[in-house]
């Protein structure tokens, strides 16, 4: 079921999205409320919870699919349906905002989730391999395996060494965001996913130094990054020097140049699951989602 907990879609990118479920021999199915628009959410908060309460509660959906990210998942999160989420747990794909509901998600049933793309598909920035990375994470029961590439800007991000523990986040505004609330998870032992689209460095640093404040990240086992795009400003400083400072002290090693993010080249990761990074190696590996 294809579902829009977040920003408005537009129908003519999920239309291409549905064709390339059905390509895979999948049957998607659009949420009652999935084309809604309230300003810059998709439908009132009501409606929202109740497509995400739709798709836990019908046993013939296996999969729920966001359309997008953008902005109110969090609204909506505290709505859903936990006991249903645990006696049918389905796989939930979907990155952005959507970390907010899969950080729900993890809370309320232990759900594991997949970092990827949306429904409403675009080809300029998600080709061929973006799909297939897609498919596999949701459909294939074997471990996903990612390469730092050295064409992305957080390449240079990197303290040697390997860590293994539960791959957790994914976007990292709403990472912050969720401090204060029931659904932060503890972080300790983890391997953290950090990724995010047009904060400027400073930004990234405020938000950094916040969950260093907050004692977020420690004990952390490792830290993966993923794609920052159109992060840059003014100023000298790259969000890539941003990011090694912040995290390059943490003590534990430190992954970037993963595509996983808002860029091109967009791939696709559990999240929620055992990892394995390799800062020596340039790999991340992520048991699968799906059983």
């Amino acid at each position: 079921m294809l579902v829009s907990p977040s920003g408005p879609t537009r129908p003519e990118r999920v239309a291409r999205g549905v064709e390339l479920l059905t390509g895979w021999g999948l049957r998607p199915v659009l949420a009652p409320n999935a084309y809604a628009r309230q300003g810059y959410l998709a439908g009132a908060d009501a409606l929202r919870a109740a497509d995400l309460n739709t798709a836990f509660a019908d046993p013939r959906v296996r999969g729920v699919i966001c359309t997008r990210g953008g902005y109110g998942a969090q609204r909506v999160v505290d709505a859903i349906d936990m006991a249903a989420v645990r006696r049918d747990p389905k796989v939930v794909a979907g990155f952005s905002d959507i970390t907010a509901l899969q950080l729900a998600l993890w809370r309320g049933a232990r759900l594991a989730g997949v970092h990827g793309p949306g429904a409403a598909w675009r080809d300029e920035r998600t080709p061929l391999a973006s799909a297939e990375s897609l498919h596999a994470a949701m459909t294939s029961t074997e471990p996903v395996t990612v390469r730092a590439v050295q064409d992305e800007e957080t390449f240079g991000v990197r303290v040697a060494g390997r860590a293994t523990g539960r791959l957790l986040g994914g976007n990292l505004c709403l990472v912050v965001a969720s401090l204060g609330t029931p659904d932060m998870p503890d972080l300790t032992g983890a391997v953290l996913l950090l990724e995010d689209v047009q904060e400027p460095p400073y930004k990234v640093d405020r938000m950094l130094t916040q969950l260093r404040r907050a004692g977020a990240l420690d004990g952390l086992a490792g830290v993966a990054v993923g794609q920052f795009t159109e992060c840059a400003d003014g100023w000298d400083t790259t969000v890539a020097d941003v990011l090694g400072e912040r995290l390059g002290d943490l003590g534990v090693p430190v992954l970037g140049g993963l595509p996983i993010g808002h860029g091109p080249g967009q791939l696709t990761v559990p999240v929620g699951t055992r990892a394995s990074l390799d800062a020596d190696a340039g790999t991340l590996t992520v048991v699968a989602a799906v059983r």
